[in-house]
Formats: structure tokens, C-alpha cells, sequence
């Protein structure tokens, strides 16, 4: 299936203070980065790739057009992602990840806005943030494609000819062939070249061994 790139503009983040801001001890845990398309018209969304930095739980909430008489409200569809197994480790942390529709906890059609609520809780890392933000719609369908008669209804597997009428079966003539050939290397080999000796004693022939010839 075709994707399509939505062309979209991404605000300033805007953190939210987590702890006492007075103090050294405060510091932003959650950012809010709001993503809107003010050129194309309400579309279902295929697909969100970003690539992470440091964030180790994602959220996401979507605005989406309902009615004429009715405002757009926004909707939880994506509720603490792991990005980061563990948010003190490197692991994940800046990874390219990639979210689809159907990891969404609503239906992505007729989307308005986006908002990414980022969120990490270890005190280790000064920044957190997603970087490279691509937001992907579902393409035009690929038009059908027709094929010649021949390939759309093909012809049945050919059947061998039949035999002619007083002719012999191949198969067992060429079986009875092998049986004869087999038989003539048995005689073959059971033929004996010792040829038979002259019946002579002494360079005379005896008259009582002729006899018996």
C-alpha cells in the first residue's frame, strides 16, 4: 500500500514544570509539541515517524472533524508509548520508531491536529524531544491492470494423443526390449572361450579317442 507525505507545521514545545520551579530542583518532565496541516483538508492518517531524543513515554491526542454543527474534540489515541525501556539507560533513546494506524487506540480518519505529550521522569538527561516529524496519509489506490484473454483464462493442460489403432504400446514394447537385452548378456556372460584341445598323444592321434568323438 502507497503512502503520502503530509506536509505539516510543528509549534514550540511548551514544557510543563515538574517539581518546584523556585528551586534548582525543578525541572520540565512533559513537553507538548501541537502539529497542525493548515494546507490540505481533514485526512486519515497512515502513519507518524519521528526519530527519538531522549523521550521515554509518548502520548498522543488527536482532533478530528466530526460535523458543521459540531465542534472538533480532542481524542486519547495513544497513551504512554515505551520509547525508552529504561529512562536512566541510553537504550532507545534516540532511535527512529515508526507508529501506525492500527497501534492507534481510535480511528485516524478526518484528522485536524495532532498533539505529542513527551514525558521523562529521569532527572539524567538536561533535554528530551522527537526529532525529523513525518506524518503520512494513505495514497491514491494503484489503478487495475488488465491482462490479454489468453493469461486471464488460461488453456487446460494438453492431453498426450491417443493411440493409433494396431500399433503396439510403446511402453511395452520398450519393456520387452530390456528384457531381451538383459537376456542376451546373461548368455553372454555364461559362454565359455576355453576352446577344446586336439585329441593327439605324443603328435599321433589315438584311434580309441577319435572313436568316442
Amino acid at each position: 500500500m502507497s503512502r503520502v507525505s503530509v506536509p505539516c507545521h510543528v509549534k514550540g514545545t511548551v514544557a510543563l514544570q515538574v517539581g518546584d520551579v523556585r528551586t534548582s530542583q525543578g525541572r520540565p518532565g512533559v513537553l507538548v509539541i501541537d502539529v497542525t496541516f493548515p494546507s490540505v483538508a481533514p485526512f486519515e492518517l497512515q502513519e507518524i515517524m519521528f526519530k527519538n531524543y531522549y523521550t521515554a513515554f509518548l502520548s498522543i491526542r488527536v482532533r478530528q472533524h466530526t460535523s458543521t454543527h459540531t465542534p472538533a474534540k480532542w481524542v486519547t489515541c495513544l497513551r504512554d508509548y515505551c520509547l525508552m525501556p529504561d529512562p536512566h539507560s541510553e537504550e532507545g533513546a534516540q532511535e527512529y520508531v515508526s507508529l501506525f494506524k492500527h497501534q492507534m487506540l481510535c480511528d485516524m480518519a478526518r484528522v485536524l491536529e495532532l498533539r505529542l505529550i513527551l514525558r521523562q521522569p529521569s532527572p539524567l538527561w538536561l533535554s528530551f524531544t522527537v526529532e525529523e516529524l513525518q506524518i503520512y496519509q494513505q495514497g491514491p489506490k494503484s489503478p487495475s491492470m488488465t491482462f490479454p484473454k489468453w493469461l486471464s483464462h488460461p488453456v487446460p493442460c494438453e492431453q498426450p494423443a491417443p493411440l493409433i489403432e494396431g500399433l503396439p504400446d510403446p511402453n511395452r514394447v520398450s519393456s520387452e526390449v530390456q528384457q531381451m537385452w538383459a537376456l542376451t548378456e546373461m548368455i553372454r556372460a555364461s559362454h565359455t572361450s576355453t576352446r577344446i584341445g586336439r585329441f593327439d598323444v605324443d603328435g599321433c592321434y589315438d584311434l580309441n579317442l577319435l572313436s568316442y568323438t
